[in-house]
């Protein structure tokens, strides 16, 4: 059961890279994401940081699928709890953010994956 739970928060997190992805190129989502400060596309700083956040959801993926044992990664076990830490903190940002539609979507969705994390980490 802990791998099956780590292929979903690691799949979550490649989801979540091709919405930063989608944020790069131009996708009309500002309301969605960094605190909502612009609606539509996000401008050349927001770009920065979505494109900045992309490997930073992959490592998460990566140590939280090593931590459940999947086989060829071997990372340190701190690893996931630091990829635990982040998305803890994400979790916190986006149920404060002031952005209502960001804090709709994301506040459960990175709740559950919290959760998932720690679920992984704790087995």
């Amino acid at each position: 059961m802990t791998v099956q739970i780590a292929h979903l928060y690691a799949t979550a997190m490649l989801a979540i890279a091709f919405f930063q992805i989608a944020l790069i190129l131009g996708a009309p989502l500002g309301r969605y994401t960094q605190g909502g400060q612009h609606e539509g596309a996000l401008p050349l700083s927001g770009r920065i940081i979505a494109a900045v956040s992309i490997p930073i959801v992959l490592f998460q993926g990566l140590a939280i699928l090593s931590a459940a044992g999947f086989p060829g990664l071997g990372w340190p076990v701190w690893t996931g709890w630091v990829a635990f830490a982040v998305t803890g903190v994400s979790t916190v940002l986006n149920w404060i953010t002031p952005s209502k539609p960001e804090r709709a979507v994301w506040g459960p969705i990175m709740l559950v994956l919290s959760a998932m994390a720690l679920v992984v980490l704790t087995a």
